[in-house]
């Protein structure tokens, strides 16, 4: 057993998965896909019970579309500007919370730095009351595709797929966490909102930098420019994914696949 409990939990996951069969590994919710393993039915039925706080920050990003990066760049933005170093032993999705670390978010100190890949509509309605600061991660749906069908196929809690099957389903919203096109369009919906604050991952990884200050403006934090540098320069791929073995155990490597940062 490691110091890291989410580790352990990710890994003992991984294992149980090795016993299931493919067509196990996801189930329906309200018409949605959703992973067995990593976000049960127990778990989305419980999410109205997390309370959005005034100074909550979350991150929402479609599956392969950025999330594990932007994890990391946020955690550290936080860690800069607060001092704290945000050691957190929620997973960042709060779909994988589920009754016990549901506790420990609502006894977790502010500012909380929460994450999600669902639809806007599907979160719990407090985020949208409280007028939480909202960070959206949009990525190019080719790249998305691609990403998303190696991640399945690197992945065990999610079934093997072919190319041209997934490509299908793809379009459908018939994967993990339903529609891109659908969770693009609902965010884009919420573009004015200052509380949103849409970035590109094309933009992030060509200036990451530029991005962080944007970042750090939208949640009211003030970085120096030294902060800013030191925060990108540890937020290179091959620095996240060496990292990643502490934070995610065996699955850093399916996470951070190759040098695209996804």
């Amino acid at each position: 057993m490691s110091s890291n409990p989410l580790a352990d939990r990710m890994q003992a996951r991984l294992e149980k998965a090795k016993a299931m069969r493919d067509e196990d590994k996801l189930y329906r919710h309200n018409g949605v896909l959703y992973p067995t393993l990593m976000c049960p039915e127990e778990h989305l039925k419980c999410l109205d019970g997390l309370e959005a706080r005034d100074d909550d920050i979350m991150l929402v990003a479609y599956p392969k579309c950025g999330f594990n990066w932007m994890v990391g760049v946020m955690k550290k933005i936080i860690a800069e500007a607060t001092q704290m170093k945000n050691e957190s032993r929620m997973p960042p999705l709060i779909e994988f919370f589920g009754p016990e670390v549901l506790k420990a978010a609502v006894e977790a100190p502010s500012p909380r730095f929460l994450g999600t890949h669902l639809h806007p509509d599907i979160m719990p309605s407090s985020f949208s009351e409280k007028k939480t600061k909202t960070v959206v991660v949009f990525r190019n749906p080719k790249d998305t595709l691609v990403s998303y069908y190696h991640f399945c196929n690197n992945n065990p809690v999610l079934p093997s797929v072919q190319w041209d099957s997934f490509f299908s389903q793809f379009m459908k919203g018939d994967v993990g966490w339903g529609s891109y096109f659908d969770h693009a369009l609902a965010w884009n919906q919420r573009m004015d909102d200052p509380n949103v604050l849409v970035v590109t991952f094309e933009d992030l990884k060509q200036d990451l930098s530029t991005g962080i200050q944007q970042i750090c403006s939208f949640i009211g934090f003030s970085l120096t420019e030294a902060q800013v540098q030191q925060v990108a320069a540890a937020s290179t791929f091959n620095a996240m994914k060496e990292s990643s073995a502490n934070s995610h155990g065996n699955m850093g490597n399916v996470i951070f696949r190759k040098g695209h940062q996804q």
